[in-house]
């Protein structure tokens, strides 16, 4: 997401490699799950600035997963913790553009995402109406600023969405959580929710929705549109608490690591 990140170590060959052997869908219906998309999208488009209003943007975003045939798995209606004065830090693995899609049909919450998605052909435009904030991956000296707005989003009663590994990796346990967004949490006295996103094809783990290496979003999205059987699952995790932004992040690292091995281990 930033350049205080290394790159990810997985290509798109881990995705091609990993995947079940899972037949694709059939043209025909790789054709219906196009128009459908578009069908979200533009009708997105059509809201304006009121897509950023909650009912619409969970709307739009359970929308776009039912368009492209990809089944969410989780029985939860919200992510924030309580009714406290702070919003909720929610921390995620990021395996996927479908992780952000998938959150929001949960819960219309802020997101924070690299600026090269604002920049994405018609995706780059709703995310920014959804009222998406965006850090750039090559300003490493905006950093402190970006956690100030994060506290402050924190600190007016709005829950944010962040995903700490910076980058996207084929599993859940992929590459170091990254401590600064935490320091956002300490800072508003907020509660960290640690949050567990897998996905699968017919109950086996699967990589057909991984957004990997060089790959364009153009080829992740065609792989997602010809999967079979495709579910997401959010698992979210007891919330912490702390001023230690070392020790939020390690133990909300730990937490959704530990939720892949009791599934798959």
């Amino acid at each position: 997401m930033s350049s205080w990140a290394p790159a990810s170590l997985c290509t798109p060959a881990c995705a091609t490699r990993s995947a079940p052997p899972v037949p694709p869908v059939q043209p025909g219906e790789v054709a219906r799950r196009y128009a459908a998309l578009a069908y979200e999208i533009g009708k997105g488009a059509a809201q304006g600035g009121r897509l950023a209003e909650p009912r619409a943007l969970r709307a739009r975003a359970r929308g776009v997963l039912a368009a492209l045939g990809v089944r969410p798995a989780a029985d939860l209606d919200r992510l924030t913790v309580g009714v406290g004065t702070t919003g909720t830090l929610i921390v995620a693995n990021h395996i996927s553009w479908l992780d952000v899609v998938a959150l929001l049909a949960v819960e219309p919450v802020t997101v924070l995402a690299k600026r090269e998605v604002g920049r994405w052909p018609v995706v780059g435009t709703l995310a920014r109406r959804a009222g998406t904030q965006f850090i750039d991956r090559d300003g490493l000296r905006q950093l402190p600023e970006v956690v100030a707005e994060l506290a402050a989003t924190l600190r007016s009663g709005r829950s944010v969405a962040v995903f700490p590994q910076a980058t996207t990796w084929c599993s859940v346990s992929g590459g170091r959580f990254r401590r600064a967004t935490f320091q956002a949490a300490a800072d508003a006295g907020a509660p960290v929710r640690p949050v567990t996103i897998r996905y699968e094809q017919h109950g086996t783990p699967s990589t057909a929705a991984a957004f990997l290496g060089d790959e364009t979003f153009a080829a992740s999205l065609h792989r997602v549109a010809r999967a079979g059987g495709l579910t997401v699952r959010i698992t979210a995790h007891a919330p912490l608490h702390g001023t230690d932004r070392r020790a939020l992040a390690a133990e909300a690292q730990a937490v959704i690591g530990a939720r892949e091995l009791a599934v798959h281990g």
